[in-house]
């Protein structure tokens, strides 16, 4: 078994642990690891947006709209911490050079479905591809920073109810023990587990089964988010996702006779609930999406990679509808955590889909978990710098 000895070792490189080694000291050796290759990831898969709160006039409308998706079941601590921390993310991230849509120098806002108004930030229709791709190329500027691809956590290091690392295994077998003073889980949701997801299928919540193993608080496990509209395949794999805000810039579903029957901005899982329903009614596999409401110039300016997906597929979603049905999407569930991102086990921190901070409650608000990971990533590295701080002051 190869040994490492590094100070923070982060599992998983989505937004959330790129984020997070960001905002780790500079002096700290820190080391990432990801099952795969650093662009598969969910991150890069987000194409709607990232949410923001665009004033103070906007924080309890947004602060309703995130109670109401999530059926009054999220953490109110959460919500406010994620909401008033949002224009400093959009600040940190624009540093970094992520390029959000704009119109004479002003952020353009779109909006989707469950939202009161338009306070979502966006590239395109690549919006976590952007993201995640600029945090990346700024994490591999970092001397400190060591990245493992194809490397798989098998279990943490256990100490006296202390997490001191992780042992993990590499692509050709080779057995690795890590020790570090900090582990931080952000390894992402569960789609793999799953017939039919959004997500890549090597997400199969290996976090969440070291966590039962260990006795580390777990939450909400039933709060699995199914979203509406994927584009309907008999190929076997990863689902293709049709972004909530197509429907936000006014793209309409129908039933097998081209008739309309529910309101597309609904929350998720109230119209999830319409399409299977519908589906059932008329003995179907899927139903319509059509944007014949939405000017082809919208389409080719803001979904580019939706039209050309479904080009590919068979499908000019500028001249006609394309089959759509509900996939497994998202994890609102995971390893419970504190305001800062601490599990129940000392020095173990979880981010991103892999925690459970009571945000989402029983169901996500569209475009709030990149807003989300974000924020409480920040909060975990912030936490851990002051950790550090203390013990060098009480060493001095």
């Amino acid at each position: 078994m190869k040994e490492r000895k590094v100070d923070v070792v982060i599992v998983g490189t989505g937004v959330s642990g790129l984020f997070h080694a960001l905002n780790l000291p500079e002096d700290k050796r820190i080391l990432m690891l990801t099952k795969a290759d650093l662009e598969s990831s969910d991150s890069f898969l987000a194409q709607g947006g990232i949410c923001v709160m665009r004033d103070e006039t906007d924080y309890d409308s947004y602060f309703e709209d995130t109670m109401k998706a999530g059926h009054y079941e999220n953490r109110k601590e959460s919500v406010d911490i994620m909401i008033r921390s949002s224009r400093e993310i959009i600040d940190d991230l624009v540093s970094y050079g992520v390029d959000f849509e704009k119109k004479n120098g002003e952020f353009c806002y779109t909006r989707e479905g469950a939202h009161s108004k338009p306070r979502i930030l966006f590239h395109e229709d690549i919006t976590g591809k952007e993201i995640t791709s600029k945090l990346l190329a700024q994490v591999k500027k970092r001397v400190n920073v060591e990245i493992l691809e194809y490397t798989t956590m098998t279990d943490i290091i256990e100490e006296a109810g202390k997490c001191c690392g992780i042992y993990a295994a590499e692509q050709d077998g080779d057995q690795l023990k890590i020790e570090a003073d900090y582990t931080i889980f952000a390894s992402g949701g569960i789609g793999g587990l799953y017939e039919h997801s959004t997500n890549f299928p090597h997400l199969t919540g290996d976090a969440l089964e070291v966590a039962k193993k260990h006795d580390i608080r777990l939450e909400h496990l039933d709060y699995v988010q199914i979203h509406p509209t994927t584009l309907y395949s008999e190929k076997p794999g990863r689902r293709f996702l049709i972004s909530e805000s197509v429907r936000g810039e006014g793209a309409v579903l129908y039933n097998k006779d081209k008739e309309r029957f529910v309101n597309e901005l609904l929350p998720r899982d109230v119209v999830t609930k319409a399409i299977q329903e519908q589906m059932a009614k008329d003995g179907t596999k899927y139903v319509w999406l059509s944007m014949e409401h939405i000017p082809e110039e919208t389409i080719l300016k803001h979904f580019p990679n939706i039209y050309e997906h479904c080009l590919e597929e068979g499908y000019d979603v500028t001249k006609e509808c394309i089959p759509v049905v509900p996939a497994q999407h998202y994890f609102m569930g995971g390893i419970w955590v504190d305001r800062n991102s601490h599990t129940s086990m000392a020095h173990l921190f979880a981010v991103g889909e892999t925690s459970c901070n009571g945000v989402h409650g029983a169901n996500r608000l569209a475009s709030n978990s990149l807003m989300e990971s974000l924020v409480f990533a920040k909060r975990a590295a912030n936490c851990i710098t002051e950790e550090y701080a203390r013990m060098e002051k009480e060493t001095a």
